[in-house]
């Protein structure tokens, strides 16, 4: 070793030794540390997204039947026919199936950290559908999403808007499971100059700002209830509306108040890594005050509630979701419906198909989320 190196060596030991006398656990000197301390970001820019771009998410997930009884239980999405196996096997599943709403909350989960963990405003998704065969417990889920279009927000430059179709496969034998669109403000490295001076009334948690509010004398004077949740109920309730000031239309009893389970445990056991669920030092300082609902436990949890009056057969499609305003701990979901259209068709001959339009509302009966839902509901029994 030539005496250089040596000097070289002694030099870079000694460095490390006077730093490893430093007590880094000091409250003082930590707090300086922490100052001259980077944060290593997580997620992605607006600028990493492309046209055309494939995303292959990692990891993936097994969805297991522990976790869809747990998401089914605690968001009051009580079918039989997803715990039980007599209830399965009537409906024509060879066991209790995944629910749609699980595969859907799973399949969004695992894109968070690539997509859209940076922060951003949920602006919405739509053709949401379940174009495989019923999916089971133990199923491998894979996901992948591709970007579909990337444009300038006029209203917010420092971000940009980003739509991704996103496919939730089956990792054994690369059948799709759940698909959908879903479109998100995202932050970019740098400010863009726009002509816009919009306002967007999105709070950072998954909020697509609030609609324009309907003058009350545009509203039916009748607004009626089905007698039942067969399909022949909402075909007849229908009837009677046509043709007059009346439309169907209800809300739903049932309301479910936002604890940890709900705000952090569920999106944790999707793979969905967006503090705004399960970092409150962060969210303090947010408009929220707080950590909030992952958006797809907000919209289970009205379902799970329209459901509860209906017979349900199975799953078809949604679209135009929005996620309204932000839900936190202490919140209680409710849900209203309101009923479009109805045809007696189905993949099955017991069941018809109904389009529903559903709004989740909280404790001071502000809208938090709406969309459209297709949905299979069963016939009476001849």
């Amino acid at each position: 070793m030539t005496e250089n190196s040596r000097s070289n060596g002694d030099a870079e030991r000694g460095s490390r030794n006077r730093h490893d006398s430093v007590e880094w656990t000091d409250p003082d000197t930590f707090a300086r540390a922490l100052e001259r301390a980077e944060t290593r970001p997580k997620g992605n820019t607006f600028e990493t997204f492309a046209e055309g771009d494939v995303v292959e998410h990692d990891p993936g997930l097994r969805l297991t039947r522990w976790g869809n009884e747990r998401w089914t239980s605690q968001t009051l999405n009580h079918d039989p026919a997803y715990w039980r196996t007599d209830a399965a096997r009537a409906r024509g599943f060879d066991e209790p199936p995944i629910h749609p709403d699980y595969l859907t909350a799973a399949t969004l989960g695992i894109t968070v950290e690539e997509l859209s963990e940076r922060g951003g405003y949920f602006l919405g998704r739509t053709n949401l559908r379940f174009p495989g065969t019923p999916v089971y417990p133990d199923t491998e889920l894979r996901v992948e999403s591709e970007v579909v279009s990337t444009a300038t927000s006029s209203s917010r430059p420092e971000y940009g808007i980003v739509t991704w179709r996103t496919r939730g496969i089956d990792a054994e034998t690369d059948e799709p499971l759940c698909t959908y669109e879903r479109t998100n403000m995202i932050p970019r490295r740098e400010p863009v100059e726009t002509a816009g001076n919009g306002a967007t009334n999105a709070d950072g948690t998954g909020s697509s700002g609030t609609a324009e509010t309907t003058p009350d004398d545009d509203l039916p004077t009748d607004l009626i209830v089905p007698e039942g949740g067969f399909f022949e109920d909402f075909l007849e309730a229908l009837e009677a509306a046509s043709g007059g000031d009346t439309a169907v239309a209800y809300r739903h009893e049932r309301g479910r108040t936002q604890d940890d389970v709900t705000v952090a445990a569920l999106p944790l056991a999707t793979l969905n890594t967006a503090g705004q669920h399960y970092n409150a030092d962060v969210m303090a300082e947010t408009p929220s005050g707080d950590v909030v609902t992952y958006g797809d436990v907000t919209r289970s949890i009205a379902l799970g509630h329209a459901r509860s009056d209906e017979r349900t057969w199975r799953e078809v499609g949604f679209d135009d979701e929005s996620f309204h305003d932000f839900v936190t701990p202490g919140d209680t979901v409710y849900a209203f419906t309101r009923v479009l259209e109805v045809e007696d068709d189905a993949s099955d001959g017991r069941a018809g198909t109904v389009r529903f339009q559903h709004v989740a509302f909280n404790q001071h009966e502000e809208p938090v989320y709406s969309g459209t839902r297709t949905a299979e509901i069963r016939k009476r029994a001849p």
